[in-house]
């Protein structure tokens, strides 16, 4: 817990000075002043590096040290190097080096020191020259080490945090600033390799401010801290308890593990508050390495008056090495070695692209004969480590007794093809793939990063996925698929005009295959061909594809056990052909209109073919045995030759009724015997029997309704007006005045409803009619004269006849408002009457002739013709 405590404490922006001192006033939280430079390189088993690319020291390396100071420096400066041993032992008096770097042969030649085992830190001293200088620094180390073990850890790794930043900086300067996408996509490609997380706040600016917001070095508008708190506040207000919960734990000398959250951290005022003298203040800084420089930078200005300004410098502790973690972005991704510029997208050492601890970085390509090793470079702007191509690169054959048919096909140069960002992910695929693997040094050890995949050859064998279809007029999606599609270029669309218009793609989940968006807006249904470029191959691959329509969309069928008919909702459904079910065949059932004359025509399927769709085995077929719940899978056959399937499970059977017997209950004498048995006077009760199938639930309900759904009412139990006479008989009544109203006619209908809503087929019931009313027939004494028939609510009547053939019927015309007809005088018997509601029965109407009266007013008396709506007199 005390090192994640110790090691939560860093960070990237140095927030204060080794020594807390009032007077200053520099903003704790910039390291903006140039310092000193120190020339340094380290020697190890006879081999030298700059300190650039020294990650961590081992006992007995050797350090050649020399400040390169200018040849103007009036001021004499101390150098002294210090071994470290740990917090709470002190180091011997001989791990301590004077170096006097105004001596001539020193700033000529410099000076070597040698690590001595059991050192754990090393750390360097800018003293100015005083009596006492060197005994005094030695004193103050041995007295207090645990500070300066404590300082030379937290400097190192603020180097390494600020180099990452200064990384980042560097690189989104290069992007232009009114380029807001740039901005954005560069920004996402540096977090990730640098593990660093941009103030996202920057990009809701606008365009012309969003570069400027990024690229605020030393300032919290840079990076988010993870809490919004400024290092100044943190360390004003001691709160920073806050912020140490807040940071991840930083690995010492690591390759990664770096905590995305910069500019917050911790404070070495507070550690080295109490250390000071008469003599000395100690002020921190960080050092930037250039091949053999450390440049430093400081962010206080150093004092040449008492207490004198001592500059600390941390080195690379002296500890084993902690290889990069260096992790594929995208494991399962496939990099196009056949590409003008190939970028591997690797993460998780952010030192690697932010120092210069790892070189001499190439990708191992496995092949016969050992491979091929390609140098490789990080570079944190595309997002990866960028292969330098040889000018004329061949592929590796996969097999080496089979020489690569591909040899002879240059690679294009990286002028021919710029790329600014890392590869794209290709999803893994089995085929004309090979394996590659990072290798280098850090500092000077070598270590292995991850395998990669690759493809080295164009992709072969393109086609179209079998289940995609292509509709005309939209935009459409489709799958390609091939032996490789990492080297995938372009995919075009050949127009009929010969014309080639690119399309989108994007990798697609599915192993070998990408998607492909076509726009096929103003593309007529029939044949097409896409173009396929791909790297390293001259000639586009052709793919073949057809178009069709808009096919239909089925939403939902809906089977039932004991049925011999199919539901279907969807939309465009007039084309479906058929319906298959293993080996049931439906069709979609004939759409019946219900006629007047029949009132026995069996109900229709719902007649809107577009969104709904009745399917029927054959005629006479027996209903299939399916079993409730079993899933079947069921096929369409479209007009157009496609085939489209939907899920279906069998559901329960469906409640069906008969119709026993009814009863009209005639409440007013009329002087209209109705012809038809299924003919209701709206203003009687109905009362009917039905028989079910299975037993009738007490929670069900019989549902009457016309053809269009305009009247419709629900008989229950709990409403009264159904009653059960046992499990399998029903009694029903119905008061049409009650439910429907007085302007309610025509045909009517029932089916039964289960309680969970499922429905059962339509059955006839009656049609309804509106009778009128006749009061009087009075005919003169002559036979020749018309009779006068007197009544309201004539407007109801079709027609009136002497006869039931109604050979010379007087027609009523629409919308009449009279009271009286005229007719040939009847026989006794009465005369013959049709409804406007029922126009196909004749019905019998007895009235007492009576004789004529007085001068009445003229009847109407229309005219003896074949016109059906009569004349217009009334």
């Amino acid at each position: 817990m005390a090192k994640v405590f110790r090691r939560s404490r860093i960070v990237g922006t140095l927030a204060a000075t080794l020594l807390a001192l009032p007077l200053l006033h520099a903003d704790p939280a910039r390291f903006d002043l140039a310092g000193p430079k120190v020339d340094v390189h380290v020697t190890r088993s006879g081999k030298t590096l700059p300190i650039a690319q020294v990650p961590n020291l081992q006992p007995g390396d050797k350090i050649w040290l020399r400040a390169d100071l200018p040849p103007t420096q009036s001021v004499h400066y101390l150098l002294v190097a210090v071994f470290l041993r740990g917090t709470t032992n002190p180091p011997p008096e001989n791990w301590f080096t004077e170096i006097q770097t105004w001596n001539k042969k020193v700033r000529e030649e410099g000076v070597t020191i040698t690590v001595p085992a059991e050192a754990q830190q090393v750390i360097l001293f800018l003293a100015p020259e005083t009596g006492g200088d060197f005994s005094t620094l030695r004193s103050a180390v041995r007295g207090r080490p645990g500070i300066f073990v404590r300082a030379s850890q937290d400097l190192i790794e603020s180097g390494f945090e600020q180099a990452r930043i200064e990384t980042y900086l560097a690189a989104i300067r290069r992007v232009p600033p009114d380029d807001a996408k740039g901005l954005a996509e560069h920004s996402d490609l540096l977090s990730r390799t640098l593990n660093l997380k941009p103030n996202a706040d920057c990009f809701k600016r606008p365009v012309d401010t969003q570069s400027t917001c990024l690229t605020q070095a030393g300032n919290q508008t840079l990076l988010d801290d993870g809490h919004g708190q400024s290092v100044a506040d943190a360390l004003n207000d001691g709160s920073n308890s806050d912020l140490i919960n807040q940071a991840s734990y930083t690995r010492l000398a690591g390759g990664g593990n770096y905590s995305p959250y910069v500019g917050a951290i911790v404070d070495l005022i507070r550690i080295t508050s109490t250390l000071h003298t008469a003599k000395y203040q100690y002020i921190p800084a960080i050092a930037f390495p250039d091949g053999d420089a450390l440049n430093l930078r400081l962010n206080t200005p150093p004092s040449f008056n008492n207490p004198k300004s001592v500059i600390v410098i941390g080195l690379p502790a002296i500890q084993a090495a902690v290889p990069p973690p260096l992790r594929s972005t995208h494991p399962e991704s496939i990099a196009c070695l056949l590409k003008p510029e190939v970028i591997l997208p690797v993460e998780g050492a952010p030192l690697v692209y932010a120092t210069a601890l790892a070189h001499d970085l190439v990708l191992h390509v496995d092949g016969p004969n050992g491979g091929t090793d390609i140098p490789v470079t990080p570079d944190a702007f595309r997002g990866g480590l960028v292969l330098a191509h040889a000018p004329a690169r061949k592929p590796l054959p996969l097999d080496s007794s089979v020489p690569s048919d591909t040899d002879s096909k240059p690679t294009a140069t990286p002028e021919s093809h710029p790329s600014e960002t890392a590869s794209a992910p290709v999803p893994h695929q089995a085929t004309n793939a090979v394996t590659g693997t990072i290798t280098g040094f850090w500092g000077f050890d070598a270590f292995k990063g991850p395998t990669l995949q690759l493809q080295d050859t164009p992709g072969k064998d393109w086609k179209l996925a079998d289940d995609d279809v292509l509709i005309a007029g939209r935009e459409n999606h489709l799958m390609l698929s091939s032996t490789g599609t990492a080297c995938l270029d372009t995919v075009s669309l050949d127009t009929s005009a010969g014309k080639l218009v690119e399309a989108k793609w994007k990798p697609a989940d599915k192993p070998a295959a990408v998607d492909v968006t076509v726009s096929l807006k103003s593309i007529d249904p029939g044949s097409l061909h896409l173009a396929i470029k791909q790297f390293g191959d001259d000639k586009a691959d052709t793919v073949a594809a057809k178009t069709y329509s808009e096919p239909a969309r089925l939403t939902a069928l809906e089977l039932h056990a004991g049925d011999t008919t199919a539901d279907l909702t969807g939309t465009s459904l007039d084309q479906v052909q058929q319906l298959t079910i293993d080996k049931l065949v439906f069709t979609p059932a004939p759409v019946n209109i219900p006629s007047n004359q029949d009132t026995a025509t069996p109900i229709p399927a719902p007649s809107n073919s577009d969104t709904q769709l009745r399917l029927t085995l054959p005629p006479n077929s027996q209903a299939p045995k399916l079993k409730v719940g079993e899933h079947l899978t069921a096929r369409f056959s479209l007009n157009d030759g496609r085939t489209l399937t939907l899920p279906v499970t069998v559901a329960p059977p469906r409640p069906s009724v008969t119709l026993i017997s009814k009863n009209i209950g005639q409440a007013t004498p009329t002087s209209i015997h109705l012809a038809g048995d299924d003919d209701l006077p709206s203003d009687e009760l109905l009362t009917f029997s039905l028989k079910s199938v299975a037993s009738f639930p007490r929670t069900g309900k019989i549902e009457i309704s016309n053809a269009d759904d305009s009247l419709r009412t629900t008989l229950s139990v709990s409403t009264g007006n159904l009653v059960l006479q046992n499990p399998h008989t029903l009694l029903a009544t119905l008061d049409p005045i009650k439910d429907f109203g007085t302007s309610a006619f025509g045909p009517l209908r029932l089916h039964p409803i289960s309680p969970d809503g499922t429905t059962g087929d339509w059955i006839p019931l009656v049609t309804l009619v509106r009778l009128p009313t006749f009061k009087d027939l009075r005919c003169p004494t002559d036979a020749s004269q018309p009779c006068t028939i007197t009544g309201s609510s004539l407007y109801l009547v079709d027609s009136i006849a002497t006869d039931p053939a109604f050979t010379a019927p007087t027609t009523v015309p629409e919308g009449f408002v009279g009271t009286t007809l005229t007719l040939p005088r009847p026989p006794k018997a009465g005369f013959f009457l049709r409804l406007r509601d029922d126009p196909t029965a004749a019905n019998i109407v007895t009235l007492p002739i009576l004789p004529a009266s007085g001068s009445a007013s003229a009847p109407y008396a229309p005219s003896i013709s074949s016109n059906p709506k009569g004349p217009t007199k009334n």
